[in-house]
């Protein structure tokens, strides 16, 4: 067999790798028809699989929430297109815990060479399994790689905390601070860059209430 060139999953901070490909809506360029946008890519071994199925019912009852959070889904599945059209009429059809059958908006992308998952490193060279093709990567909009989860075949993935942590990037970049453990939003904020007692003393003044400061080096800033 033809060896294939080992392609490094990107680290957070690199630029998301690009690519072409079909899908259930036509055709997408990534990540040109994504631009300004946040997008979060999830990655699927096959089709008709009950845990990947589970995952992008609950994905297509959140897409509105996630539309307001002004981030785009695109779901890659290592299967063909023509799987994936007959799979998004299956989803369609029926009734997912209690709910009505909800209409999916957000794409299925045909990788039957793995050619993306290669591209984000989510298979071994040489392999033909793709049970590892278990992937979440959370893309900011100048294509950077912010946040990468992993889950083994058996384990649906948690739609709370990736939504979670996609809500507390965007709070992190757009307030300028940090967020702490367990975190969810509203709650209280970290303030950056606190290096010694003299910092703190610039960032807190007393009795000051939207401050608290466990110690010096830890302040939360009351959140909104």
């Amino acid at each position: 067999m033809e060896e294939k060139q080992r392609v490094a999953m990107p680290r957070i901070g690199e630029a998301a790798p690009a690519f072409t490909a079909v899908n259930t809506q036509g055709n997408i360029n990534f990540p040109s028809d994504y631009q300004g946008k946040w997008v979060i890519l999830f990655s699927h071994p096959a089709d008709f699989t009950p845990v990947c199925t589970s995952e992008i019912m609950e994905l297509a009852a959140a897409q509105e929430e996630f539309e307001k959070l002004g981030t785009k889904i695109v779901v890659v599945s290592a299967d063909k297109l023509v799987n994936h059209l007959e799979w998004k009429k299956s989803m369609e059809s029926f009734r997912y815990k209690d709910r009505n059958p909800v209409k999916i908006d957000f794409p299925l992308v045909s990788d039957p060479d793995l050619v993306i998952a290669r591209e984000y490193g989510m298979i071994h060279p040489n392999s033909s399994s793709t049970k590892d093709v278990r992937g979440v990567f959370i893309i900011d909009p100048k294509n950077k790689i912010r946040a990468i989860f992993f889950y083994p075949m058996s384990i649906g993935r948690n739609l709370g905390e990736i939504e979670r942590t996609l809500t507390a990037l965007q709070t992190a970049d757009q307030e300028h601070v940090l967020i702490p453990a367990n975190w969810i939003p509203g709650e209280d904020v970290l303030v950056p860059n606190i290096k010694s007692t003299s910092d703190a003393g610039d960032v807190v003044k007393p009795n000051d209430p939207d401050f608290t400061k466990p110690t010096w080096y830890m302040i939360f800033k009351k959140g909104k």
